[in-house]
């Protein structure tokens, strides 16, 4: 969601702040901003449509500054516009930009109107700023500091003073914050990717820490206000991951790069061993009796599928919460249960939080599959599996999706390895089959013809629905939010036997159906439910097997996988519904890589 990046140095910075927000544009916004310390005032640059707008703005001024903060938004508090977009200011004193959502803004707020501040916009991103100038000692540092402490909720922000050239002061409760060390200039991002190209001397701050960045130094004290020392460590941002090449879109680059990224994910997979999870994963795994899976969004339907891995291959119990609901609800704790969580970024605020309240519970055993190493899910997790899906910058998920399956894949067959339920001849079956992952996902790539002529049909509809039984009920539902996402399509998935008791209501010929169709132990049970469909006149579009004898007639329209892949077919079968979604959308106009209303990093609740 929304990105940061500020910067003090000996040089002019708009352009280092303006790459930085173009690097971070992957994470969805709908308005953005810039603001520097010029000749002793402060200025600043808003607008509503993309950095590159942004950028001919500044241009047509020529701003620069040695000292200053740049923010894409996302908007929560107020409607997306200039008013609204950070940075904001406070008396032309204090430019302040921030990530996350501040529960006590409206006290606050009403605090500060009676002390006489003028409010410009709806967020509480600005009761911050004028907080900052209420409480302003002549030390930003020491201001800031003072300032956290009566602010309520999650939060990442940066800020500068009018009075205190080459100095910005960070601060991070809840929201993910970095600063990249520099010679002689220094910065702050929510993500390291946004100083790709100038700093790989990273530190990550953790929970509580507020940092003061000057030309020479950094100084970082904890929530109690004690001065600490953060590891600096060498990051390398992978710039290229993000150039988009010869696809129209970012999603549909991503679609086509899944071979190489689980590939990547499973490389130095040579045998089965709970070791790959970190160095206590056996002992761990030994004490567990049931499994906790904690995700949002698309992590949360991969965690599904794994329900079925881990129960039916390694026979432990596995539940699976949505992470937001989890940490309302007044749950049974277990100490003896391994709680997963799964997130891309690795610093989801829901899954974060869920995971705390885990913790809390005494649930301490504790897993992440995650494609940020350095995030804040990896740091709190006592063991952990990186997927390596690179960057993914469609909002859309993905390549994060398959390869979190691919990880999935791994403690299921680790489980089962130290529950006993996996011999040597399995094992090897297993992992040739994860080799060949790659290929099979290639041939499937192949399909994307015959899936562009469905997709011309599908542009003309409102409303779909997914089918799917057993271990692709998941990737059904994976399916229907990628056609929602990104096309505004609406969609519904239900597990197949689920029709006749209620969703068979809405078919006709205007509601396309679509139906996974592995040829596995439930496919004649599916075949009995497209009958029911098509029985009522609704249009069925099929995902079948090779294998499967399902054949094309009227009212029913077949494109054949290149084979059946077993416990792993949902791995395959998610794709030919990415590239459904993807060229509906395309044919629809919409704006695939950044949807409307959505971001790819959500690090607000």
């Amino acid at each position: 969601m929304c990105g940061i990046v500020g910067a003090v140095a000996q040089r002019n910075i708009t352009p280092i702040l303006l790459e930085g927000l173009k690097r971070l544009e992957y994470r969805g916004y709908d308005s953005c901003g810039i603001a520097l310390h010029v000749d002793g005032e402060l200025k600043r640059a808003r607008s509503t449509e993309r950095v590159t707008e942004l950028e001919r703005q500044i241009a047509s001024t020529q701003l620069s500054g040695f000292t200053g903060i740049a923010h894409t938004r996302w908007a929560t508090h107020g409607a997306p516009a200039s008013h609204n977009a950070h940075p904001h200011f406070s008396r032309d004193r204090i430019a302040l930009v921030h990530n996350g959502i501040i529960e006590n803004h409206d006290e606050l707020r009403d605090e500060l109107k009676a002390l006489g501040y003028v409010f410009e916009s709806q967020t509480d991103t600005e009761v911050i700023a004028h907080l900052v100038d209420h409480l302003y000692t002549g030390d930003l540092f020491e201001t800031v500091q003072l300032a956290a402490k009566r602010l309520t909720g999650a939060f990442a922000i940066a800020v500068f003073s009018r009075d205190e050239p080459h100095r910005v002061v960070g601060a991070r409760r809840g929201s993910p914050l970095i600063v990249g060390i520099g010679n002689g200039e220094n910065f702050v991002a929510s993500d390291a990717l946004a100083l790709a190209g100038t700093t790989d001397q990273i530190i990550y701050l953790e929970e509580g820490d507020v940092v003061d960045l000057q030309l020479q130094r950094v100084w970082i004290v904890d929530a109690d206000g004690k001065q600490v020392q953060r590891e600096v460590k060498t990051v390398h941002a992978h710039t290229g991951a993000v150039e988009l090449g010869p696809y129209r879109h970012y999603m549909q680059k991503e679609i086509f790069e899944q071979p190489r990224a689980i590939a990547d994910t499973l490389e130095g997979i040579s045998a089965i061993t709970p070791d790959i999870f970190g160095d206590q994963a056996f002992a761990t795994f030994r004490k567990i009796d049931s499994v906790l899976i904690l995700a949002c969004g698309t992590s949360y339907y991969s965690g599904m599928t794994a329900k079925y891995w881990i129960e039916g291959i390694a026979g432990v119990r596995c539940d699976v919460e949505i992470a937001s609901e989890y940490r309302y609800r007044d749950s049974v704790p277990n100490p003896h249960a391994l709680v997963v969580t799964i997130s891309q970024s690795g610093e989801t605020a829901d899954t974060l939080a869920a995971l705390r309240h885990a913790q809390s519970h005494g649930m301490l055993h504790t897993l992440t599959i995650c494609n940020a190493a350095t995030s804040a899910m990896v740091r709190e997790c006592a063991l952990a599996y990186i997927t390596r899906a690179g960057v993914e910058v469609g909002v859309a998920s993905t390549k994060a999706f398959t390869t979190q399956l691919a990880a999935l894949f791994l403690l299921t067959l680790s489980l089962a390895q130290v529950k006993g339920r996996l011999n040597d001849e399995q094992e090897a079956a297993y992992l040739k089959q994860m080799r060949h992952l790659p290929v099979a996902i290639s041939a499937v790539l192949a399909l994307e013809p015959q899936i562009i002529a469905w997709a011309e049909a599908f542009a003309r509809k409102e409303n779909a629905l997914f089918l799917g039984r057993g271990l692709h009920y998941p990737i059904a539902l994976e399916g229907a939010l990628k056609l929602k996402e990104i096309s505004y399509i609406h969609a519904e998935a239900y597990p197949a036997g689920e029709l006749k008791h209620g969703p068979l209501a809405l078919v006709t010929e205007e509601m396309p159906v679509v139906t996974v169709a592995p040829n596995d132990s439930m496919i004649e049970k599916l075949k009995s439910n497209m009958q029911e469909v098509r029985a009522r006149g609704g249009e069925l579009y099929v995902f079948a097997d090779g294998d499967s004898r399902i054949t094309s007639g009227e009212g029913l329209h077949v494109i054949r996988l290149p084979e059946h892949y077993g416990a792993l077919s949902p791995i395959l079968h998610v794709v030919p519904l990415q590239l459904l979604a993807y060229h509906t959308a395309l044919a629809r106009g919409t704006d695939v890589d950044k949807p409307r209303n959505l971001a790819k990093s959500v690090t607000v609740e």
